[in-house]
């Protein structure tokens, strides 16, 4: 049973290296006993390629502009702005300035804080596209090949 608890910014994690945006994880799923809270930070033109999972994912722009992108709809938004993702869409984002941040909540089930820290360790610079793919695939993330 998950006990409440408080996370100070002085005690947060390290922010993660996921392929050019650093994700700080505030809770995961153990934590919580199910969802999982993330600050991002990213520069402009970092952000992941069309991807689906399993799980539920908001994003809540805190500053910057990000543009997001699912069913074929993309939008940019500000800060203020609730985007939410449910499970099995397909979506992207790309920071579309170089201060933007964003808080994220993803759904019960969700392995993205894991995902997120195998990408840390194991994928340089991400660089290495057949790496994060992998990484992906142990988590049930679905990337779509770029360019298609």
């Amino acid at each position: 049973m998950p006990k409440p608890f408080v996370v100070l910014p002085k005690d947060r994690s390290r922010a993660l290296d996921v392929v050019g945006e650093k994700v700080t994880v505030l809770a995961s799923r153990d934590d919580t006993d199910g969802y999982e809270l993330f600050l991002q930070d990213g520069t402009k033109g970092s952000g992941p390629p069309p991807h689906s999972h399993h799980w539920d994912e908001s994003f809540f722009v805190v500053k910057g502009s990000i543009e997001f992108g699912f069913d074929h709809h993309g939008m940019l938004a500000g800060p203020g702005t609730l985007v939410h993702i449910p499970a099995g869409t397909e979506h992207w984002f790309r920071f579309a300035s170089d201060d933007g941040q964003m808080f994220s909540v993803t759904g019960a089930g969700s392995s993205a804080a894991a995902f997120f820290t195998q990408v840390d360790a194991e994928v340089a610079d991400g660089a290495d596209l057949a790496a994060l793919a992998a990484v992906a695939d142990r988590h049930g993330i679905h990337a779509r090949p770029v360019g298609k």
